[in-house]
């Protein structure tokens, strides 16, 4: 079976044609991905601006769709189903998306399947990797999710922990614009990083020991925070502005200082919650998807850790680490086999529980 992914959560326009290989170990293909990025435009402002963003979705939908199914091979009529992203996300850019997806369904009489995007990013695992040793922790990290999720069987995910304010990849983009790095903060951190001492600046790392109240049924402890380190680069930056008695303008060499040490913070934190779950939950393999998993230092860090513990550590490659509708469609597969169909009156939902 062939199917048709379709993916508008925020800023980026992707469609993927997956197929079905019959392989249970390797269940399935990729045919086509096509991104359409909107970070040339949302530059400018430091972010993604939601108006900009669902107005882009529209100009680049269809033209994307055409060249996923041309550089599958594929036709309409080669379709089995067409998966979309009904959420979490930007509810305009969502309503591009499910909009396109329902007519497209209605009009080619195939079956609609509705995927939350944190669902598509475990998958990308399973796409690029095949199935997954279960039970598995499964880290969701990128600019608008920090989650830890456990995988008992496929399909079945359950939210161990989150993050109390910001996100990973949000405090990436905020300490990018403190130090007058530019939009997205992620990549220009992690290349700077590289040439800087990571013991530089002194940072600190956050603990939680409570329960959240806003989530009750978390333990609380695997829990993630970034907000306060987030605040103490602020705080670095001004007093050293103060000692100058003027706007300073940092060297190179202690820009790449300070972005290694909020670096090595935070994968830090990652890593550790991450494996601390896993030994928790007796887990038999760990994953980390969504944007933040490109992160060089991450992706080193957790091939390091996985070898010491002798735990199978998986990520996915490059292209499907940022958002991508090849990972919806495989995740619609999954949803397809499970007998879960979707309406014609689909509706987004920007906050979608998973």
């Amino acid at each position: 079976m062939r199917v048709l992914g379709i993916e508008t959560s925020c800023d980026e326009t992707s469609a993927a044609v997956v197929d079905e290989t019959g392989d249970a170990a390797r269940p399935w293909l990729m045919r086509s991905n096509v991104i359409a990025s909107q970070v040339p435009i949302h530059r400018e402002w430091g972010g993604v601006v939601p108006e900009l963003a669902s107005r882009q979705h529209i100009r680049d939908i269809c033209r994307v769709v055409e060249r996923a199914l041309d550089e599958a091979g594929a036709t309409w009529g080669d379709l089995g189903a067409v998966a979309v992203t009904q959420g979490p996300g930007l509810v305009g850019s969502l309503l591009v998306g499910v909009s396109f997806a329902k007519a497209a369904a209605a009009a080619a009489a195939l079956p609609l399947v509705a995927v939350h995007h944190l669902a598509g990013h475990i998958e990308s695992l399973v796409l690029e990797n095949g199935e997954l040793p279960l039970p598995a922790v499964v880290l969701v990290v990128s600019g608008g999710h920090t989650s830890l999720y456990l995988v008992e069987r496929a399909g079945h995910y359950q939210r161990l922990s989150r993050t109390r304010d910001d996100a990973a990849g949000e405090a990436y983009d905020k300490v990018a614009k403190l130090l007058g790095l530019g939009y997205p903060g992620g990549p220009v951190i992690d290349r700077l990083a590289r040439d800087g001492n990571d013991r530089a600046v002194t940072l600190p790392t956050t603990r939680l020991t409570h329960a959240d109240r806003n989530a009750p049924t978390l333990k609380g402890d695997l829990d993630f925070s970034f907000s306060g380190l987030k605040t103490a680069v602020l705080r670095y930056v001004r007093l050293r502005e103060k000692e100058k008695g003027a706007v300073l303008l940092f060297a190179e060499s202690e820009i790449a200082d300070i972005c290694a040490s909020f670096q090595r913070v935070v994968v830090r934190a990652l890593i550790d919650r991450t494996f601390a779950a896993a030994r928790r939950h007796h887990a038999r393999s760990i994953g980390i998807a969504g944007g933040v998993s490109a992160n060089s230092r991450l992706r080193e860090e957790l091939k390091r850790h996985g070898d010491l513990r002798e735990m199978p550590t998986f990520l996915p490659s490059l292209p499907l680490s940022t958002d991508n509708a090849a990972m919806i469609a495989a995740a619609g597969l999954r949803k397809f086999r499970a007998g879960m169909i979707a309406d014609l009156d689909l509706n987004a939902d920007a906050a979608l529980p998973l």
